[in-house]
This record gives C-alpha cells, structure tokens and sequence, in this order.
C-alpha cells in the first residue's frame, strides 16, 4: 500500500467526496483530511491510502484536477523525518519571546 498526498483542497471537501474521486481510478483503503487542532477547521490537505499499483495512475488522473474550483496537487507523500527531543533552548517552538 502506498500513500498519496492531496493539497489544495477546497475547505469543504468531505472524506466520501474524496474516495469517491479518487475511487474511479483504483482502490482506496483510507482518505484522512487534516483539520487544524486549535479550531477544528479543515486545513486544505490530506492523505490517501492506495493500492501500489493504482498510485501512479491516480497521480497522472489527478494532479492539477479542478475539485471545487481548485487545482488539486497529488504526489506521492513523503515520510516526516522523526522528531527529536532536546534542543530548543526552552522556548517552545520559537514562536514566542
């Protein structure tokens, strides 16, 4: 199984609206949107589970696809390198002083 990435994703998209989409083209095991963790709200992307064999057809089907008036981005998701502790200098991010 492989995983796609799916960006530019107009807000309103629904997880049945997309693995019907991406349905015609081969076999979806999963659609997870992400949705912001403070307020809940859809962030515009997400990630799709797939048959190995389906992934590039679906890529060439779908990259640049209009999807609610937006040019939907499909590639191939890459693995987030892991996260370590340390470091930081007790600021939390960086984001605040």
């Amino acid at each position: 199984m492989k995983k796609l990435y799916v960006g530019n994703l107009p807000f309103s998209a629904t997880e049945d609206e997309v693995t019907q989409m991406f349905g015609e083209h081969g076999t979806v095991h999963s659609v997870a949107l992400i949705n912001d963790r403070e307020t809940g709200r859809p962030r515009g992307f997400g990630f799709i589970e797939v048959d190995d064999d389906a992934m590039q057809g679906m890529i060439s089907a779908l990259d640049g696809k209009e999807m609610g008036g937006r040019a939907l981005r499909v590639n191939e998701a890459q693995d987030r390198p892991r996260r370590t502790g340390g470091g930081g200098g007790g600021y939390g991010g960086g984001d605040r002083w």
